[in-house]
């Protein structure tokens, strides 16, 4: 597993990514739209400079070829806290790489990035992803409406995480 910052470089391989996963992911969360993909390249360029802003953290996960397996991110960063999102590609699923990442991340956030939280939402119905955020120190707050669909909102306090270390 390989965990890359976000660059302008990774734009075909990402789209790439995103258009072999769109049903797959739209069967879990709501759908990114037509016009995601029609404007990819100036999407990505406003991610980057979200980026440079320090305002988000954007992360690929990439296999031993460069090939994207999933995305891992962190957004609207604030007074030492953000919002963790991730995506896996299908084909990767059940393989232990959505933990791994979070993990990672979660260590990203406080030795890298300076974070001291860490919060993240997902619907009733994405067991996958409820069991990624319990398995990685998670802990439930909350419910949430997340798009129309009841969810469950989620904290994680990384001065006292468990189960990760900083590689």
């Amino acid at each position: 597993m390989n965990l890359t910052r976000l660059r302008a470089d990774h734009a075909p391989a990402l789209l790439a990514f995103e258009r072999a996963n769109r049903a797959y992911f739209a069967r879990s969360v709501p759908d990114r739209g037509d016009d995601y993909f029609a404007s990819f390249a100036s999407r990505h360029a406003a991610l980057l400079a979200e980026q440079d802003a320090g305002v988000c953290h954007f992360h690929l996960l990439l296999d031993d070829d460069g090939a994207v397996l999933g995305r891992v991110n962190l957004v609207d960063v604030e007074d030492g806290s953000a919002d963790l999102g991730y995506r896996v590609a299908e084909h990767a699923t059940g393989r232990g790489l959505a933990v791994a990442a979070v993990r990672e991340m979660c260590a990203r956030a406080a030795a890298d990035y300076g974070l001291t939280a860490l919060t993240a939402a997902t619907t009733l119905d994405n067991a996958a992803s409820r069991a990624v955020l319990a398995r990685t120190g998670f802990v439930p707050v909350g419910d949430i409406d997340l798009d129309g669909s009841p969810g469950t909102r989620y904290e994680l306090s990384l001065g006292q995480s468990i189960g990760w270390t900083h590689a």
